[in-house]
């Protein structure tokens, strides 16, 4: 029997199984659920898959993947048309 284990590991240093295997640069949210594009808005809690590191042991495969905080400015480039949520009352 072999098990496939997925984790995310938040930059604080905790982690979190997830239930399968995440791309390389993925917006996800604080769950390890990759968000869909374009995001409503850059006020919200977005990560970044930053690097990823695969352990193979005997009868099993942990994969790590690693995320960085986004912050708002950043996740402007993802939203539509560029826009804040200010930019939406107006």
């Amino acid at each position: 029997m072999f098990i496939e284990e997925f984790y995310v590991v938040f930059p604080e240093g905790d982690v979190q199984e997830i239930p399968g295997r995440l791309p390389i640069n993925a917006l996800v949210d604080m769950n390890g659920r990759v968000l869909t594009l374009p995001l409503p808005t850059n006020r919200m809690i977005v990560f970044r898959v930053a690097r990823i590191k695969t352990e193979e042991n005997k009868g099993s495969r942990e994969t790590c993947h690693f995320l960085e905080l986004m912050g708002a400015e950043e996740l402007l480039a993802y939203t539509k048309g560029g826009r804040t949520v200010l930019d939406d009352r107006f």
